[in-house]
C-alpha cells in the first residue's frame, strides 16, 4: 500500500516531464470520488512494484537486510544473500 501523499499531481507531473515516464501510482479514493482505472499494462507494473516492495520489506523486517552488522561489499552480499536464501526457504515451505 503506498502512501496517499503519492497521488498528488505535482508528484505525476513531476515524473512525467523530468523522467519522461508513465507514472504508476495508486489512486487515493478519499481524494477523487471517481477514481481513473489503471490501464492493463499499468496494472501488471503496479503488481510488479508492490510485489518488490512487499519483498524488500519483508527482507527489512524479517531476514536482517535492514542492519548490517559486517564491513565490506563481500560480506554484506553474503549476509543479504543468505536473507533472500531464507526468505525463498520460508516461501517454499509455508506457501500463502
Amino acid at each position: 500500500m503506498s502512501d496517499s501523499a503519492y497521488d498528488a499531481g505535482i508528484i505525476r507531473s513531476y515524473i512525467s516531464e523530468k523522467f519522461n515516464k508513465v507514472p504508476v501510482i495508486d489512486i487515493n479514493k478519499r481524494r477523487k470520488k471517481e477514481p481513473e482505472e489503471m490501464l492493463p499494462h499499468q496494472k501488471i507494473r503496479y503488481k510488479a512494484r508492490t510485489t518488490a516492495e512487499r519483498t524488500n520489506s519483508a527482507l527489512k523486517d524479517s531476514y536482517g537486510a535492514r542492519y548490517l552488522r559486517v564491513k565490506g561489499p563481500i560480506k554484506a552480499m553474503c549476509h543479504l544473500m543468505f536473507g533472500v536464501l531464507a526468505f525463498c526457504a520460508e516461501k517454499i515451505i509455508l506457501p500463502p
